[in-house]
């Protein structure tokens, strides 16, 4: 990146039920937590990125979300932006407040997302996924995505009578296409989201912080084969946070440079028209391409990665699509631990998506703190010892066969 830029404080709330709790209330503890991480005030913003996709549909908050809820916690005057793209909102508005300091428009920008998600109708809720695709489509979307799947039979009672997001269903597709492609077994796929669960027990940010045994995995009730119900992130409310800087913003304001986080490299890109026997062009695999040139850097120089896990499978596909793993073989490095805490590149030590949570606009800036916490050796008893960089992958919607946005994150000590 032509300029130094850092990631000078950053805070979450933690994810899960919060009845009681308004949108405002998670955003300002997101806010101030964030603040006092960077050791500046309000004053000191130049720009605002808000987050969110559930304001209009599910409190009726449309059109101006972020002026409304920034407003109720302080900030105004300054340019603020609404920025909505899918599950990858959080991480494009960071982004875009990276790419405001590239531009010299200020040299403090802020980027937050906050969801409240838990209502009391819950297809009403789920309803908010069925946005992420072209909604004029919607039957033959569907159609294309679960055909992924052809080819591999699901064995009776392996398909939940209760309430769901059809997007599970595509995510069970693009499991099955990979079990017959690769050999991915549903065992693997459960050892990810075991693993998964066990380093939530050690974040007290995670929404679940129960440990699974892949047989207790395998065993749960299930929502569509290969899928369990372990296996799915939950309907989640939080907040996050993140305050970035240039050189000239931390010399303004006299920042703490010893905790301050180097943003290596921030890449948004958006879906192609890839076949399915064209792994290799997966708009992630692209995506992470471009960082990792620009960052300097590749896969061996990763010591810890954050990435969506929307259901288990989604590590897999990304795991190989970071160049973790080599193509076909995620599912293989998963079960003989390769990804877990003290593997050869742990991945998730949040507890993912499936166990921390995902507040869709909070979800992606949620993980870069879970990475910014790593590179500071902050981390307690999840921490990955001499962590120097790590590569967060966060994806939104469905365009063709992939995600319609993928942003990527290289973060160095």
């Amino acid at each position: 990146m032509s300029q130094a830029i850092y990631v000078a404080g950053i805070a979450m709330t933690v994810f899960g039920r919060h009845p009681q709790r308004s949108l405002a209330d998670l955003a300002q503890e997101a806010l101030q937590g964030a603040l006092r991480d960077a050791g500046c005030a309000i004053a000191d913003l130049g720009a605002a990125y808000y987050a969110g996709m559930t304001n209009g549909p599910l409190q009726g908050q449309w059109a101006i979300p972020g002026q409304v809820v920034l407003g109720r916690i302080g900030i105004s005057g300054i340019p603020i932006y609404n920025v909505e793209n899918a599950c990858a909102s959080g991480s494009s508005a960071f982004n875009l407040a990276v790419q405001s300091l590239r531009a010299g428009t200020t040299d403090v920008a802020l980027a937050l997302g906050a969801e409240k998600m838990n209502i009391d109708d819950k297809a009403r809720a789920f309803a908010v996924f069925e946005a992420g695709w072209d909604v004029s489509r919607v039957e033959e979307n569907y159609q294309r995505l679960v055909a992924m799947g052809e080819g591999v039979v699901a064995p009776p009672g392996t398909q939940s009578d209760r309430p769901y997001s059809r997007f599970m269903d595509i995510y069970a597709a693009m499991c099955r296409w990979h079990m017959k492609t690769y050999g991915t077994t549903q065992r693997q796929i459960a050892a990810v989201c075991a693993k998964n669960h066990g380093h939530s027990v050690n974040n007290p940010y995670s929404q679940f912080r129960k440990p699974f045994t892949i047989d207790e995995v395998l065993a749960a009730p299930p929502i569509t084969y290969p899928i369990t119900l372990p296996m799915c992130a939950p309907l989640s409310d939080g907040a996050a946070a993140a305050i970035v800087c240039t050189e000239d913003g931390l010399r303004r304001l006299g920042l703490d440079r010893r905790r301050c986080i180097r943003v290596a490299a921030s890449v948004l890109r958006s879906f192609g028209t890839r076949g399915l026997d064209q792994p290799e062009q997966h708009v992630g695999r692209l995506a992470a391409l471009q960082a990792y040139e620009m960052a300097g850097l590749g896969p061996s120089d990763m010591h810890v990665a954050e990435v969506h896990d929307a259901s288990a499978m989604g590590e897999i596909i990304q795991a190989e699509n970071l160049g973790l793993a080599s193509l076909g073989q995620g599912g293989a490095c998963a079960e003989r631990g390769d990804f877990t805490l003290g593997g050869r590149v742990p991945i998730n030590t949040s507890g993912g998506l499936e166990s921390k949570g995902h507040p869709l606009g909070a979800t992606g800036i949620g993980q870069l703190h879970e990475l910014v916490t790593q590179l500071r050796g902050e981390a307690g008893a999840r921490q990955v010892q001499g962590a120097r960089h790590a590569i967060q992958e966060n994806g939104g919607g469905l365009q063709g066969i992939e995600e319609a946005a993928v942003a990527i994150h290289i973060l160095s000590k």
